[in-house]
């Protein structure tokens, strides 16, 4: 059973995606909150499998909420989905930034945001299809933010091809398809990938690809 804490400042936003979540067999709604504030509180005493938080939210944002539960340097971080209405590029790069394992839209669809919920649970992640390759390639384009860092041992050939597979939005099956390579196989150099490029999942592996070029939109 998957333990899922849902916060957003709006009343009928929560009742729907608590119950668009309670419908599913294997995924249980623990606890529901109002802002960021509230949400991270009962995020730490509850310890959920996953927190699905709206951006816009009251006392602390679902960024900075993201940040305080999963961002860089927290010893136990709680996987996080966030969802919101707004696709502006800002949103999307603090979100995954902070360590959110998913981002998408409030008309995603049921299908999409349990799809999303599974993914953060199995310490996967998911980006909505419509916001992915545009937002994260404008990014890169930008410039802004750090320079990306240096992996720490250079990529074999075949870590670059699932590298850039991943970051075109494959899930591991499509990657071993269009790579003729086992699932196992591409689980190993997915492990591998994250060791080099100091990276917390593959989202984060995405990002890289993006920002050294390595896929344009």
């Amino acid at each position: 059973m998957i333990r899922v804490l849902v916060a957003d400042d709006q009343e009928l936003v929560r009742t729907g995606l608590t119950m668009i979540l309670e419908a599913q067999p294997d995924i249980e709604v623990v606890g529901s909150a109002a802002d960021g504030r509230e949400a991270v509180a009962m995020a730490m005493a509850l310890r959920p499998d996953v927190c699905l938080f709206d951006i816009r939210m009251p006392e602390v944002d679902g960024i900075e909420a993201t940040r305080r539960l999963a961002g860089a340097g927290v010893a136990d971080p709680i996987a996080i989905v966030v969802i919101t209405t707004f696709d502006l590029d800002e949103y999307v790069h603090g979100a995954l930034k902070a360590g959110a394992r998913g981002f998408l839209l409030k008309d995603c669809g049921p299908d999409l945001l349990v799809q999303a919920i599974h993914a953060a649970a199995d310490g996967d992640a998911l980006i909505a299809p419509n916001v992915t390759a545009r937002l994260l390639a404008e990014f890169a384009r930008s410039g802004a933010g750090p320079a990306p860092a240096q992996p720490i041992a250079p990529l074999t050939s075949r870590e670059e091809e699932v590298l850039v597979t991943l970051a075109k939005g494959r899930t591991n099956a499509e990657i071993a398809d269009e790579l003729h390579i086992s699932l196992s196989t591409v689980k190993t150099h997915l492990t591998s990938l994250m060791g080099k490029l100091g990276a917390r999942n593959r989202v984060e592996m995405a990002m890289w690809a993006y920002e050294t070029g390595r896929v344009r939109a």
